[in-house]
């Protein structure tokens, strides 16, 4: 099999890499993340996604480079990464109750062949009603840094959720499923059936 890279140093990414298995090595994409493209959130996901695959597999000879960005959209708006607190509160509050989608852009190259393939995967998350002393109580957990929309529902902020529909591991960082499917087209099986 070809060797993995996964451009992203992304712990939660790594760790969903790992409980599938996979024998990975990571090389941290640094590019510029431009939220107000004037596309669609799937496509500014997978755009992201892209520029990050491209500027890993630029240094390298050899491999398959795996990039996910993963994006929060409440009613037409993105949410990143949070600045601050205040930010983190603020997004809590607009998702407290509401529905929203995280979407994850992917995008898997083949360094040799210069091949690469996109896709993304879009899952609706309802959030319980949060009172400000629950959002606070939350964020004192220091759980919403670095992560789009301020939280972690692989974390404390499942309990900050309702329901979902769709992948779970979108909402971690990195569709699974999605990803298997993007890997057989590069001849890597995931459940190592020939």
């Amino acid at each position: 099999m070809k060797k993995i890279i996964l451009a992203s140093g992304s712990p939660r990414r790594q760790l969903l890499l790992q409980q599938i298995g996979l024998d990975f090595t990571t090389w941290p994409a640094n590019i510029e993340e431009n939220l107000s493209a004037p596309v669609s959130p799937l496509e500014l996901a997978q755009t992201i996604a892209f520029h990050k695959a491209q500027e890993v597999s630029g240094q390298l000879e050899g491999g398959i480079v795996i990039a996910a960005d993963t994006i929060v959209v409440w009613k037409g708006m993105i949410m990143g990464k949070p600045k601050n607190r205040d930010e983190a509160f603020i997004m809590l509050s607009r998702l407290s109750g509401q529905r929203h989608q995280v979407i994850t852009g992917i995008c898997v190259i083949d360094v040799e062949d210069k091949v690469n393939d996109m896709d993304g995967e879009i899952t609706d998350v309802v959030f319980s009603s949060l009172s400000p002393e629950e959002i606070n109580c939350y964020l004192d957990s220091g759980e919403w840094v670095d992560k789009a929309g301020a939280y972690a529902i692989q974390g404390r902020g499942a309990l900050l959720v309702a329901r979902i529909e769709g992948c779970y591991f979108n909402v971690v960082g990195l569709p699974l499923n999605r990803l298997k499917l993007m890997l057989a087209k590069k001849s890597i099986n995931l459940l190592g059936v020939n």
